[in-house]
């Protein structure tokens, strides 16, 4: 009372149509989001088109250097969309599980920057595009950093040998732990095309050697590129892949179980990161075009993030030169036009 008093009651009053006008901002700044995010009816009448609109198309060619990938269906085509509200809405072949492959990369850098913190990608291995192929080998000889992005295959694998863990068993029982998490069900491992990969991984194991010996990567070689191709191999369909994605755009929050599995403010790094280095080769066009952060991978899946509104996923194994999927990536674009999303924009 004595601080009332003091003040007087035109400072009382004036605190109180101070705080109704804060109130008032921000209803109608609440009101005005709402107003700017599609309905579900217009979500779906965009995935619908989109699936229907690229359907058709042949373009590209699956990829065969990992020998089984070659012969998944080239026909299949999946589009959905997760809100961050928990709606999934979709269009075609969105059960049919597909190796997840590199679109892995960014959820395995937000497991290292939720046990490690906010640095430890940054220091330990780096977030610039290297302007090389994903699996270069001249990239780390060229950078006195070596390992200089955790999307390309350098940096992932090293974000592998990062993790935590007292053996190969506890390093993979984390990184299972932490997909399923991220897609709120349990996914399994395609013991096939892990084989597959087992089988013709030289390169990458010639990368982890090569970053072991200048101190760029943090356990056995041979144990990371080993839990690196099982991570690859992980089996996820268009409608999970699509929660994974919309877990980032919900602040590093499951829309579906509730969880909180990274740190809000570790969700920027993690899809800048994606911005300039998601899309292989065609990173810097993507981002031109569409202005939206993602993650392809060569089993066909693409993940887009919509910041604070949804993800949009879409498969299809048939890839372009870049090693993206044709119909994923112009069915992503063609639905993020439709509906405005762009956060350049």
């Amino acid at each position: 009372m004595k601080r009332i008093r003091s003040y007087g009651f035109n400072a009382l009053r004036g605190g109180i149509l101070l705080l109704v006008a804060v109130v008032l901002a921000i209803s109608a700044a609440q009101t005005s989001h709402a107003a700017d995010v599609p309905s579900n009816q217009e979500l779906q009448r965009a995935v619908d088109m989109a699936h229907e609109k690229f359907k058709g198309l042949k373009d590209g060619a699956n990829a065969d250097y990992i020998p089984i990938l070659a012969e998944v269906p080239s026909k299949l085509f999946g589009v959905a969309i997760v809100t961050v509200d928990g709606e999934v809405i979709t269009a075609g072949d969105v059960d049919h599980p597909f190796s997840i492959q590199s679109v892995s990369k960014p959820f395995v850098m937000a497991m290292v920057m939720q046990e490690q913190g906010i640095d430890a990608v940054q220091h330990k291995i780096g977030v610039e595009p290297t302007g090389m192929p994903f699996n270069s080998i001249i990239a780390i000889e060229l950078n006195k950093q070596r390992s200089i992005n955790p999307l390309v295959n350098a940096g992932a694998i090293a974000a592998v040998s990062m993790i935590e863990a007292a053996d190969p068993a506890q390093r993979w029982g984390k990184i299972e732990r932490g997909f399923n998490d991220f897609a709120g069900e349990e996914l399994a491992v395609l013991e096939d095309v892990y084989t597959s990969e087992a089988e013709t991984n030289f390169r990458n194991v010639s990368i982890a050697y090569l970053l072991y010996n200048y101190g760029r990567l943090y356990s056995d070689p041979l144990e990371a590129v080993d839990v690196y191709t099982r991570q690859c191999s992980v089996g996820v369909n268009t409608a999970q892949l699509a929660m994974m994605g919309a877990t980032l755009a919900n602040g590093g929050v499951n829309p579906k179980t509730g969880k909180k599995l990274i740190k809000s403010e570790y969700v920027d790094e993690v899809l800048a990161v994606m911005m300039m280095a998601g899309f292989y080769d065609e990173s810097g066009i993507w981002a031109y075009e569409v202005g939206l952060p993602g993650k392809t991978g060569v089993g066909g899946g693409i993940v887009v993030v919509v910041p604070g509104e949804m993800a949009i996923a879409a498969f299809s194994p048939r890839l372009n030169e870049a090693g993206n999927s044709v119909r994923a990536m112009s069915a992503i674009k063609y639905i993020a036009e439709q509906l405005g999303f762009n956060v350049f924009k």
